[in-house]
């Protein structure tokens, strides 16, 4: 099993940097058109996907935006204020409906 792990490892490597070049939006690319990363992924197994990730994309720093305008990033439930802004009027208006009666939503 343990013999096999290399070739694994070059396998997930090529895989990674493939859908890293494919999710890549087309101005953060640098030096060469997409399509010719995407090509140069898969042509050379090893060299190809490491300088991809080296020196195929813009990387900003830890942290900052590196002077870009940045994009919205995903924030978790638990921490996203709007969501549990709606849970709050979810959950009042729950409580109005047990206090006038049952829930509105039964009515056929």
């Amino acid at each position: 099993m343990l013999r096999y792990l290399p070739f694994l490892l070059i396998i997930a490597l090529t895989i990674y940097a493939f859908i890293d070049c494919l999710n890549t939006p087309e101005e953060e690319v640098k030096h060469l058109p997409k399509v010719v990363w995407v090509l140069i992924i898969l042509l050379f197994s090893i060299v190809g996907p490491v300088v991809w990730l080296f020196a195929g994309r813009q990387r900003s720093a830890v942290g900052g935006s590196g002077g870009r305008a940045r994009r919205t990033q995903w924030v978790a439930p638990d921490d996203n204020p709007e969501f549990l802004r709606s849970l709050g009027e979810d959950r009042d208006r729950d409580d109005r409906d047990r206090r006038d009666g049952g829930d509105k939503d039964d009515r056929s």
